[in-house]
């Protein structure tokens, strides 16, 4: 008799504390966005196609519209986000602390980060992979002429240790110029501190268009890294990361099925059941991450799918004239992959 009344208190305690964490999981991230009205979200300090500040202010990029989808998702808005610029070395404290609710900041996925920082990775907005940007006059074709260069750095970043490693294992010789930032290191460069600079091969041509005359830079045609450049969430609130991975989702899975921001309320009365689960006339996805039906509506109407996205800000209608390569479809030969939405 005592033994079963020990297990009955047991499994009461037990009771109570389930109950106490799932009420106290709900009430995270989502219901303090939705008091609060805006998704605070931390991008890079101006980095064109990614994130950066247009002429009146507005910032623009992959980064920033990925922002946007969220807060299109989760409070029917596109335009309800505060964005914060954070230095590469600051960026991953700020979701830490809890001063950002989403982190879109062109940052590279690593088991480091993901298992020791607090940090969850969403999904890969970006496939890249670390290269060299050298000045013409320098007449180097190759990552191999960079023996015994001067190489700028950013400080807080993979690159730092993939340069080190690179180096090191084909035996050339360098001196890093480590900086704090993207806009020290373009000026750097620029000033001629350094005979070449290494980063992301997107931010290189991102930051080339920063110089007076970006003919007088090319980037090396060689990669020495893989690079998954994806948003990422603080840990410890299932419900906000997935939501936000799933809001990731839809938008490529809207480009899978054709469904853009022009097209969404035609595409909204199609008898096709995988376009109405993505739309939220059937099935009641939204509903299962404490959303409406509509959030991926939302997010592809205000804002588009992740191929209207790629193009308007890196690709060939953006500021960086990029190709979509790795970064296209799976079906197209690409790397781009939603899961199914069911």
């Amino acid at each position: 008799m005592r033994r079963t009344t020990i297990k009955a208190t047991l499994a009461t305690l037990a009771l109570g504390f389930l109950g106490t964490f799932t009420a106290s999981a709900c009430a995270g991230t989502l219901a303090d966005v939705q008091q609060r009205g805006y998704v605070r979200c931390g991008v890079s300090t101006g980095l064109p196609g990614f994130a950066a500040p247009d002429d009146k202010g507005k910032w623009t990029g992959l980064d920033v519209d990925f922002c946007r989808a969220v807060a299109a998702a989760v409070l029917g808005d596109a335009s309800k986000v505060q964005f914060s610029p954070l230095p590469d070395k600051e960026r991953f404290t700020a979701l830490q602390t809890g001063a950002i609710d989403l982190l879109s900041h062109n940052a590279t996925w690593t088991l480091t980060r993901d298992a020791e920082l607090g940090v969850n990775f969403i999904g890969v907005m970006f496939y890249d992979g670390q290269g060299f940007m050298v000045k013409k006059s320098l007449g180097v074709n190759h990552i191999k002429d960079l023996s015994g260069a001067t190489v700028c750095t950013i400080t807080g970043t993979t690159t730092e240790l993939n340069l080190a490693d690179y180096f090191r294992s084909h035996k050339l010789k360098y001196t890093p110029l480590v900086v704090d930032n993207t806009a020290a290191s373009i000026t750097a460069f620029k000033d001629g501190r350094c005979d070449t600079l290494t980063s992301d091969s997107s931010q290189l041509a991102a930051l080339r268009v920063k110089l007076p005359d970006p003919a007088d830079a090319i980037v090396l045609p060689e990669l020495i890294s893989k690079e998954p450049l994806s948003p990422a969430v603080a840990d410890g609130d299932k419900q906000w990361e997935d939501l936000v991975r799933w809001t990731y989702f839809a938008i490529i899975r809207g480009e899978e099925l054709g469904v853009t921001s022009k097209n969404v309320d035609e595409m909204a009365k199609s008898d096709n059941p995988l376009i109405q689960r993505l739309l939220g006339t059937s099935d009641h996805m939204g509903k299962k991450l404490g959303l409406t039906d509509q959030f991926a509506y939302n997010a592809i109407k205000q804002v588009g799918n992740y191929g209207e996205m790629f193009d308007r800000t890196v690709g060939e209608h953006g500021a960086l004239g990029l190709k979509r390569g790795v970064n296209a479809l799976w079906t197209e030969g690409g790397l781009m992959y939603a899961m199914p939405l069911r």
